[in-house]
């Protein structure tokens, strides 16, 4: 049984040489500073514009209002939850120190990816392609930065042990101490034995 998506929208039966438009639309409706009526009239002459640009050769059918609308939801639950997740990633920045930079990028990164698979899974309607094509890029994004963080966080790990291993191995020596005993003392610091 073959399953699919469903039904596509209006928005995705658009020409690729409509998102310049799409995108100008998504942008307004995130500005919040005109109405949904005042952007869609304006996307309508827009549209009309480009195909009239195009003089026959490309015609396509303009989304009605109710589709705009059901559009317009959708950008501000993503709009909304982007905006929830800045706010709380800056409080958390706030409260963490240089030392925790790895910590707030791997909270940041699973924060994104979270909100990634929320909004797949509010799209009941489906999601308009370019919208999932953003929301792959934002999870590929943030998972590069979870293992660049904890890349990072190895290496630093790396380094702390073979500098206190150093400085046991020197104290030993110098106290006298059996390379058995600095071995045990290496292994109650650092957890391993050395």
């Amino acid at each position: 049984m073959a399953t699919g998506r469903g039904r596509l929208s209006s928005f995705d039966l658009l020409p690729p040489e409509a998102e310049n438009i799409v995108a100008w639309a998504a942008s307004e409706l995130a500005d919040r500073e005109k109405t949904q009526t005042d952007i869609y009239a304006e996307f309508v002459t827009k549209c009309e514009a480009l195909m009239a640009e195009h003089r026959g050769e490309l015609e396509f059918d303009i989304p009605a209002f109710s589709s705009f609308n059901r559009y317009s939801l959708r950008q501000a639950r993503m709009t909304r939850r982007m905006d929830q997740t800045r706010q709380i990633v800056a409080v958390l920045a706030e409260k963490y120190d240089a030392k925790s930079s790895d910590d707030l990028t791997i909270l940041t990164a699973e924060m994104i990816k979270t909100t990634v698979f929320q909004t797949l899974g509010d799209a009941a309607d489906g999601i308009d392609p370019k919208d999932l094509k953003a929301l792959a890029e934002a999870h590929r994004a943030a998972q590069s930065a979870q293992n660049m963080s904890s890349d990072r966080r190895t290496k630093e790990e790396a380094k702390l042990k073979e500098a206190v291993g150093a400085a046991v191995d020197a104290v030993a020596k110098a106290k006298g101490m059996t390379g058995e005993t600095a071995e045990a003392i290496k292994a109650q610091i650092l957890g391993v034995a050395g």
